[in-house]
């Protein structure tokens, strides 16, 4: 089950992560929030990292 997060509008979203390239040829892993579960989803919050919303109410990952 991919991990959820409900704002304060009532509206869930769940946890994403995707692998890119970037151009430099390094690869970065980038994680975002969906409204609906996709290819990607993961079950946890990564360590290190803690959900928080932003002021219109999307939910962000941040550095703990």
């Amino acid at each position: 089950m991919a991990f959820s997060f409900t704002n304060s509008k009532g509206r869930t979203y769940f946890l994403h992560k995707r692998d890119t390239q970037l151009k430099n040829g390094r690869s970065q892993t980038i994680y975002f929030f969906a409204r609906e579960v996709k290819d990607g989803a993961i079950d946890a919050v990564p360590a290190g990292y803690q959900v928080s919303e932003s002021r219109n109410g999307l939910p962000v990952l941040k550095k703990a």
